[in-house]
């Protein structure tokens, strides 16, 4: 499978493998030995679309004879034009009943360039065994598709509106991953914070003085045993306080935010059809800092939105720097069908919107690696992901400590003694390790074994 996209996607792929293999499919260890090879596919911005085509246009080269399906959210978004106008791909699969690919794989068989689209209802689950993650780390889904409307965002057209899992159904999943040596579980969604709000969720969620992401997280805090659960994506207009309050009650949900505020200037938030305001944006953070103290703020900022002056960009950069995120992500605005900020006038040249990312991108850079600096000298139980077979006498391996999501964020190198037959057999992958902090590479951490 050529895995494509963010997390969310990945949990599909995840769940499409895991139901081929039960319906007696095999995980091929090439492509030169598999009949299928799936693309799951980003639909999100255009050089994420680009990325996706390229990978079946090579794949097509490399391996003309095999059968190749176009899976994900450019699937979903596209079907009908694809078919058409993409004969490198044997069958264009959506992403809505992810439970019917073994059926659409044998109907292939014989007959090519078929579309199946399934209906956007509820959210697709399945147990999993096939995962694309590094050992003991999980992404759990608890939500699917998104009714913000940002007026950038194509999340609503392609994924359809909110939904969301039952409380009960999430804790199950969690509880299984825990009893197969999980550590790190990741609850994903377009936006958790809105978790429970959705029209269909009316049926399932009773109504509470609490956010429904709190009440989940108090059942979490009921599960026995040591993990890690991380919170990625809270849209910083739903941010309810009683999420600060539910990881105060329990130090394994961690003080970890992963917060997209796109822009600090007041205009373009609003442009981008959010009510909040650079002022509360910041009035946020503060609170989050002042009632967690060592947490971590993560990002994302967007440059070259349409009306993106110079003086709108500069409120931004200065946002930024008051905030001082731990980590941010950033790209260049990319104008979507079926969205109303492709109709907006005031375009950014291409050119203009990359070197405002480039300067975001330095800026954050600089304030990471000052916040890394402060960690040095401390002591880190970190998440092993890889080992690497060093040349020299010390063995090294690659891993994260609670202030670094997966993927997305810097890591810890891990020195340790390939002599030493204890620390070799403790770090493994999956393996959580103690480590002390000496120095700053960059935007990674070197560590050494303690």
């Amino acid at each position: 499978m050529d895995q494509h996209g963010c997390a969310k996607n990945q949990v599909d792929a995840e769940i499409i493998a895991s139901k081929l293999i039960d319906d007696g499919f095999e995980m091929a260890d090439s492509y030169d030995a598999a009949d299928f090879i799936i693309v799951n596919s980003c639909g999100f911005i255009e050089s994420a679309k680009k990325e996706s085509l390229e990978a079946v246009y090579s794949i097509r080269k490399a391996y003309p004879k095999k059968k190749i399906i176009l899976t994900g959210c450019l699937a979903e978004r596209y079907a009908e034009t694809l078919q058409e106008n993409l004969p490198e791909t044997d069958g264009i699969f959506g992403n809505g009943d992810l439970l019917l690919i073994s059926q659409f794989l044998n109907s292939v068989k014989k007959k090519k360039h078929q579309v199946l689209k399934s209906e956007q209802k509820g959210v697709c689950c399945y147990k999993r065994n096939y995962f694309a993650t590094f050992k003991n780390s999980a992404y759990v889904k608890i939500t699917e598709g998104c009714s913000n409307h940002c007026s950038f965002c194509a999340i609503p057209v392609i994924r359809g509106e909110l939904r969301s899992r039952p409380v009960k159904e999430v804790i199950a999943e969690i509880k299984s991953l825990l009893k197969q040596d999980f550590f790190e579980i990741n609850l994903i969604g377009q936006d958790l914070a809105a978790y429970g709000t959705g029209k269909e969720d009316k049926s399932i969620f009773k109504h509470s003085d609490k956010s429904y992401l709190s009440l989940l997280l108090d059942e979490i805090s009921k599960i026995k045993g040591n993990f890690w659960l991380r919170l990625l994506y809270i849209h910083p207009d739903h941010f309810s306080s009683d999420i600060v309050e539910s990881i105060k009650k329990d130090k394994r949900i961690l003080s970890y935010f992963d917060i997209p505020f796109q822009s600090g200037d007041t205009d373009i938030i609003h442009l981008m059809n959010r009510i909040g305001s650079r002022k509360k944006y910041e009035a946020l953070v503060k609170n989050i800092r002042k009632e967690l103290g060592d947490c971590v703020i993560r990002t994302t900022f967007m440059t070259g939105f349409p009306g993106e002056t110079d003086e709108a960009f500069e409120n931004t950069l200065s946002f930024m720097k008051a905030i001082k995120p731990d980590w941010s992500g950033c790209f260049t605005y990319s104008a979507e069908d079926d969205t109303p900020a492709k109709g907006f006038k005031n375009k950014v040249p291409k050119g203009i919107a990359e070197k405002r990312a480039s300067i975001l991108e330095s800026t954050q850079e600089e304030i990471t690696q000052k916040k890394l600096a402060s960690r040095i000298g401390k002591e880190y139980d970190v998440l092993i992901e890889e080992v690497i077979d060093g040349e020299d006498d010390n063995g090294y391996a690659i891993a994260r400590a609670w202030f670094q999501a997966p993927d997305v964020d810097g890591a810890f190198v891990v020195r340790y003694d390939k002599d030493d037959k204890k620390a070799v057999k403790a770090v493994c992958p999956g393996s959580i390790v103690k480590v002390k902090a000496v120095r700053v590479s960059g935007i990674d951490i070197d560590s050494v074994l303690v």
